[in-house]
């Protein structure tokens, strides 16, 4: 037979499978020769007392034959002849996921990727972190992958709702990923890792017959009748199919403008925007394990932080536990910065995004800008990040300041090592964030430090800016159809189009907007 059995053990007994056996055979009054085998169902984390748990679900298999893991089957289709094409625009989770959502639907999809595929975008990325180079088309955020390929592939969400979490992580499975996926609390694959599984499903959609196609930035839509008949691309190339999935992530301010200047409808949307605060691995580790060293048996320590300050909303975003601190920009004169961390998590480091909610309000109250101006917000984050490059000194050098200097407006005599290989400048960040970003960080950094021991440190530093949380612009589209309100066969889609946030969620809304298109063409 086989059975579910919960399971509560020590780091080191948690990594050793005959040990569990061993308990599964105790917990059920058996000899441990009945125990043929066991699957994990779920595994986490309990650091909340002074000595960490592992608590485990497994399926035991009792007195029966042992049996992998039953993974789930895709039927991908031959869609070489397809009589129906779909124009996709962009190669992140969002649009590969729902080109191949289309593949299974029997449709043939035409990926259009900006940048370069996955291998050529790593010379580009050298290029930033050594010498300060930008390449407008190849960077962290556009080349195939997305922004989530080169900036860690952290797999968790909450957005369940949205569609199955479940099968996103099988396909993650099916294309090279490890099993783990499936049942860690707060999955993740690593930036070292994923370029090989975004090969394998790029070569999935060609081997069935679509297409994906680099270097191919839109530049323009072919509108008929407020009907969008296909897009024009940069090298003049005129591309048409019965429908179009918008999912250029959340960097890609020039079809925003391309939209606006078209006049389709666009709205601004509230993001966040803030810091990367880096602090030493070691110290993480011991704040939240609550130990002087944290051993083989452990992972590195990861943390998750909000704080309310006069009403605004400040919180961790994209913990990298044993991560580096990335330069995120998309274009010259600008600093972005975001992190990543290897499959291993073995860097001595540890680094979040601080952030501050950001509302439309806020920006109309602290600039001139309307709110009736759609760009309103991308053009605020578009600001902060030109502040930054200026105060950095140039060749993507970024602004800095020690924690507790930045909370008690002194400039840092020396700043400590910092991952972030571009390097950094030592500023006043209140010269880069505007007054209401700046204030809220102080008082929040505070708080946290009451919150977690340690935390609050000078041994910390702060690296301007976390700009790219979320896209700044919502494309509308209907809630039953998700096809835009005026534009027809325009599917905007993923996190650029404001309806994710992260790899999972933009994969399940490219899958639910591919399923959405298959089955409009189904009933006409």
């Amino acid at each position: 037979m086989q059975k579910t059995i919960q399971l509560k053990l020590s780091p080191r007994e948690a990594s050793d499978r005959t040990f569990i056996q061993q308990q599964i055979a105790a917990s059920e009054n058996i000899d441990l020769a009945s125990v043929t085998g066991f699957t994990i169902l779920k595994h986490s984390i309990d650091a909340r007392s002074r000595q960490p748990w592992f608590n485990l679900k497994v399926n035991a298999f009792i007195n029966e034959p042992y049996q992998q893991r039953e993974l789930q089957s895709f039927s991908f289709k031959d869609v070489n002849k397809a009589d129906k094409k779909v124009i996709v625009i962009g190669a992140g989770p969002a649009g590969l996921f729902a080109a191949l959502q289309l593949i299974e639907n029997g449709i043939q999809p035409i990926v259009l990727e900006r940048g370069k595929d996955v291998k050529s975008r790593r010379r580009d990325l050298a290029a930033m972190n050594k010498e300060g180079i930008v390449n407008a088309e190849s960077n962290y955020c556009f080349g195939e992958g997305g922004a989530g390929t080169y900036s860690d592939g952290k797999l968790y969400t909450r957005s369940n709702k949205r569609g199955d979490i479940d099968r996103i992580l099988n396909l993650f499975v099916r294309f090279g990923a490890e099993e783990k996926i499936l049942y860690e609390a707060h999955p993740h694959i690593g930036t070292n890792k994923l370029p090989k599984i975004i090969t394998a499903m790029r070569d999935q959609i060609i081997d069935c017959g679509g297409k994906v196609l680099f270097d191919q930035k839109v530049v323009d839509f072919i509108i008929e009748s407020h009907t969008l008949k296909g897009v024009i691309t940069q090298d003049g190339s005129r591309l048409e199919a019965e429908a179009t999935i918008l999912a250029t992530g959340h960097s890609a301010r020039d079809i925003f403008h391309l939209l606006h200047k078209k006049n389709i409808l666009i709205e601004a949307k509230p993001f966040a925007l803030g810091v990367r605060a880096e602090h030493p691995q070691s110290l993480i580790d011991t704040a939240q394990y609550k130990c002087d060293t944290r051993g083989e048996y452990l992972p590195p320590a990861s943390y998750s932080l909000v704080q309310q300050v006069h009403n605004i909303g400040v919180f961790s975003f994209c913990m990298c536990p044993g991560g580096i601190i990335a330069p995120a920009a998309t274009a010259p004169n600008e600093i972005v910065v975001n992190g990543w961390s290897p499959s291993k998590r073995n860097n001595p480091y540890a680094n979040s995004g601080i952030v501050v909610q950001v509302q439309l309000a806020d920006v109309i109250k602290n600039s001139k800008s309307s709110d009736t101006d759609p760009l309103a917000l991308l053009n605020f984050q578009q600001e902060v990040e030109h502040k930054a490059f200026q105060l950095g000194g140039g060749a993507l050098k970024a602004p800095a300041q020690r924690m507790v200097d930045f909370c008690t407006n002194k400039v840092s005599s020396n700043l400590p090592d910092c991952s972030y290989l571009p390097g950094i400048s030592s500023a006043n960040l209140g010269e880069v964030l505007p007054s209401f970003i700046n204030r809220a960080l102080q008082k929040a950094f505070v708080e946290f430090g009451k919150k977690m021991k340690g935390y609050y440190t000078n041994d910390a530093v702060l690296v301007a800016t976390e700009s790219r949380t979320s896209s700044p612009v919502r494309v509308p589209r209907d809630t039953i159809t998700l096809e835009h309100p005026q534009v027809k066969n325009l599917y905007p889609c993923g996190e650029g189009a404001g309806y994710a946030g992260g790899i999972v969620s933009a994969a399940m809304d490219g899958e639910r907007v591919a399923r959405n298109i298959t089955q409009k063409m189904v009933t006409g």
